[in-house]
């Protein structure tokens, strides 16, 4: 009964908002909107009453695992677009809210047009569409165990950049270590070359005041 019963939930707020706009005229050119008010309280109250059907219908649905929660949720987001425009139209309604005209045609691009699919007839994919509850629960099952395998092997490509990472590393620190020594190898040979060369420059002295 959910499908029909969407449908009447659109249908009634697209036919609200019509008889807001043809009040609308009316208070313009001064004519009574009494009977139209009359209309429209009552077109409110069986919108509100619907929107409590569809609730009543989709919890059920969702706790008797009759669909899956990703389905639940976005009827539910179906529900709640109803009833924000059922605020709307309220608002409106009491000249509270938007222009009718542009109530109107928030509506129409939601509610129900001609040769447009009814947003609660896209269930499930073809992958699920009539399966069991039992069936749906192993798919979901088989999706996770290969989502765990995925993940298995993605933390087995990180642990080993993690190891090549650590053995980069240590190789740098040996060789920042090998490169020290070579500045202190070479520091004290630089040392030893100066203390030769002055050590050759006194000798050569000493040799040319002898001669």
């Amino acid at each position: 009964p959910r499908l029909p019963l969407y449908d009447a939930a659109c249908q009634v707020a697209q036919e609200v908002a019509e008889k807001i706009q043809e009040r609308s005229r009316y208070q313009r050119n001064g004519e009574s909107s009494a009977k139209l008010n009359v209309i429209i309280r009552s077109s409110l109250q069986n919108l509100r009453e619907k929107i409590d059907q569809l609730r009543d219908l989709l919890l059920r649905a969702v706790s008797t695992h009759q669909i899956t929660q990703l389905e639940g949720d976005r009827r539910q987001n179906l529900v709640d677009d109803l009833l924000t425009r059922q605020k709307q139209l309220e608002a409106s309604y009491k000249n509270e809210g938007p222009e009718p005209d542009v109530v109107r045609s928030s509506l129409m691009t939601g509610g129900v047009k001609r040769g447009v699919t009814n947003p609660w007839l896209l269930e499930e994919s073809e992958e699920t569409r009539g399966l069991g509850f039992g069936d749906l629960r192993q798919q979901q099952r088989r999706i996770i165990e290969e989502q765990d395998a995925g993940l298995d092997a993605l933390s087995s490509i990180i642990s080993r950049q993690k190891q090549m990472g650590q053995e980069i590393g240590n190789e740098l620190d040996e060789q920042n270590e090998i490169i020290d020594d070579l500045t202190n190898l070479v520091e004290n040979t630089d040392d030893k070359l100066r203390n030769q060369t002055r050590h050759v420059k006194m000798v050569d002295k000493k040799s040319t005041s002898c001669g």
